[in-house]
């Protein structure tokens, strides 16, 4: 089977990535063979042989003109700005990774945040470097509210650690239940949701006034999923206690963005869950059997729901 790797990869993350899709591919499917666009654009693969794309964000026009693609692999778990592609071939299936531990390092992540602002840590390290030292009342994992948004395979991870952990767990999906409700009772809100039109600026002065005063955001999914100017306004008037955010509409964040300085924000850099090259190789290896071999496929996108 002839594959094709495509993305936006630095050459030692192509490195990494080429070392651990060949290991599992060895015993999977070791006819496999790579290449790349520049291997198909100048002749030294037939574009007609590709039967398979491998890609990580691809720039617009690297899947175009495969005959004979069958499947569309992504390395990454958000497929927008893949999606986005007009050039995309049309009804050829994508599939997403849901690698388990991505999955579990982004629950990490979401205890982590959740623990940090039930117990206040955030606040500590504010008074740490105002030299302050005073105590606050210490709650139960149990008296915290926690509304997760999105029950994919990463928002049900991140709900059943933090139930686990002892809070008072809420999951939300988009076509579920009424939202309002949901977050006029959450102290702590956990975004794992999929970006899509429907969830694009889902996080606005309404969603945060929806909140109880008091309450906390934390945005693991998609920067474009925040209204920056509302979620600033909703901290500086005091309505939101903090938020901790990995994602932005921009990446790198930009040198002089009002999250850099403020203090009541905290920034990560795009780092809730790092995609581990050998789990995802293995995920990938899997699907790619399975297209060989006539079987159901994995992870399928739905295009019209755009996840």
């Amino acid at each position: 089977m002839q594959l094709l790797l495509a993305g936006e990869l630095e050459p030692g993350e192509l490195r990494r990535w080429q070392s651990a899709l060949g290991a599992a591919l060895a015993s999977a499917l070791p006819a496999a063979r790579w290449c790349t666009r520049e291997d198909v654009d100048r002749g030294r693969v037939d574009a007609a042989a590709v039967q398979a794309a491998i890609v990580a964000n691809p720039p617009p026009g690297s899947l175009r003109g495969l005959p004979n693609l069958r499947l569309i692999q992504s390395l990454w778990a958000g497929v927008d700005r893949l999606l986005a592609d007009p050039t995309l071939p049309a009804g050829v299936p994508v599939a997403r990774m849901v690698d388990p531990a991505m999955s579990a390092a982004m629950a990490e992540t979401a205890l982590w945040a959740v623990l940090a602002l039930h117990r206040g840590f955030f606040a500590y390290q504010r008074r740490q470097r105002e030299g302050v030292w005073r105590q606050h009342r210490q709650r139960r994992a149990d008296e915290v509210r926690v509304l997760v948004l999105g029950q994919g395979a990463m928002g049900a991870a991140a709900g059943a650690r933090l139930a686990a952990q002892g809070y008072a767990v809420e999951g939300w999906r988009r076509d579920g239940s009424p939202l309002a409700p949901r977050l006029a009772a959450a102290e702590i809100v956990v975004n794992l949701l999929p970006l899509t039109p429907a969830t694009r600026g889902l996080l606005d002065a309404a969603f945060f006034a929806a909140l109880p005063a008091g309450a906390s955001v934390v945005n693991l999914a998609r920067g474009a999923h925040v209204v920056d100017a509302d979620l600033l306004a909703a901290l500086d008037r005091g309505h939101l206690r903090h938020a901790v955010l990995d994602v932005f509409h921009v990446e790198p964040l930009p040198a002089g963005h009002p999250y850099w300085a403020h203090p009541r924000v905290t920034v990560l850099p795009h780092a809730a869950a790092l995609t581990d090259e050998r789990s995802a190789a293995a995920v990938v290896a899997a699907n790619l059997r399975a297209l060989h071999e006539g079987a159901p496929l994995a992870h399928l996108v739905q295009r019209e729901r755009q996840y």
